[in-house]
């Protein structure tokens, strides 16, 4: 068992919050840093945005991927897919079959479509062309839903993105650092079981909360 490193999302979020506001302040004493906009992997990556997007003072929005998993084995991630249909497979482990392979697919983007459908009322219009999109999740594991996101904001054609979280395994840091421009970790144990082992709390996070956490912040810039 990990000793925690943070009692609740909330304390990783203020953590990872003053992290990110450090590397932009130097940054910035040699650059011109475009505007940032924050996106929370739903639904555990909401409540660690929140504070990010608060002391940067930018608007936050939720970018839904989704595992894609063996029906066997639901907890091994073998691939992830936006709910815009960007796919990442873990290529050691993707089905051979091709009719799997799309079983598997489909199934992870029904329920990606059905969470963006939750969340996507919530998220404010941005204009993310030329700002910095700051990826946001409350730990990552294999990286795959953190890539896939990555993958997916491309389209807009950001200055940069952004991949940040409070803990990570060390092993994963080159494979996450070619996914994105800039990569964030505050805490990178090895060996790395999973991400719940360094909270204190990790309850799961419930719909209505996480979208919460967007009105919250979005209501919050507009006054």
């Amino acid at each position: 068992m990990s000793t925690p490193l943070f009692s609740d999302r909330t304390d990783a979020g203020i953590q990872l919050a003053r992290a990110i506001y450090t590397t932009i302040t130097e940054m910035s004493a040699y650059t011109i840093m475009p505007p940032q906009v924050v996106y929370g992997l739903p639904r555990g990556g909401l409540p660690v945005a929140l504070p990010v997007a608060r002391l940067l003072k930018c608007p936050m929005s939720a970018i839904v991927a989704k595992k894609i998993t063996r029906p066997k084995n639901p907890e091994l991630a073998i691939g992830a897919v936006t709910a815009f249909g960007d796919v990442l497979w873990e290529q050691s482990q993707v089905p051979r079959k091709p009719q799997h392979r799309q079983a598997v697919l489909d199934t992870a983007l029904t329920t990606a479509k059905a969470q963006n459908e939750q969340f996507s009322p919530a998220c404010p219009d941005v204009n993310l062309t030329g700002a910095i999109a700051i990826i946001v999740d409350d730990g990552i594991a294999t990286g795959l839903t953190i890539a896939v996101a990555a993958q997916s904001l491309k389209i807009y054609q950001p200055a940069a993105i952004w991949l940040c979280a409070p803990v990570a395994p060390f092993s994963l840091l080159p494979w996450l650092q070619s996914r994105g421009d800039v990569l964030i970790t505050l805490h990178t144990p090895e060996p790395f079981f999973s991400v719940s082992n360094f909270y204190e709390r990790f309850e799961q996070v419930p719909t209505d909360e996480a979208i919460a956490c967007l009105h919250q912040q979005n209501e919050w810039l507009s006054h």
